[in-house]
């Protein structure tokens, strides 16, 4: 059960930091949709790999700091993957 909470969290926190890329930067937006979308996909991503890396823990322990570098990964992973995937599509028209 910890493991979806763990994932829903990434998912919500990752498209709210694409949608803040998104408009802090509206030359690099995808689109509100596409922003989000490409939000939730870094946010799970990042979440994932930091899980795998032993910074969040993982499965059934989901305690204050998991949630915590849940969060601030799905923000980061977001917004990151965002901006990647903008810049990309300018580049690779």
């Amino acid at each position: 059960m910890a493991t979806v909470v763990g994932l829903l969290v990434q998912l919500v926190s990752g498209g709210l930091g694409g949608m803040v890329a998104g408009k802090a930067l509206p030359r690099l937006s995808l689109g509100e949709v596409g922003d989000i979308v490409a939000g939730f996909a870094g946010g799970v991503g990042l979440g994932q790999v930091l899980q795998g890396l032993g910074y969040i823990a993982p499965g059934g322990v989901f305690g204050l700091e998991s949630a915590a570098a849940s969060v601030v990964a799905g923000l980061a992973g977001g917004g990151a993957l965002t901006i990647i995937l903008s810049l990309a599509r300018k580049l690779f028209p």
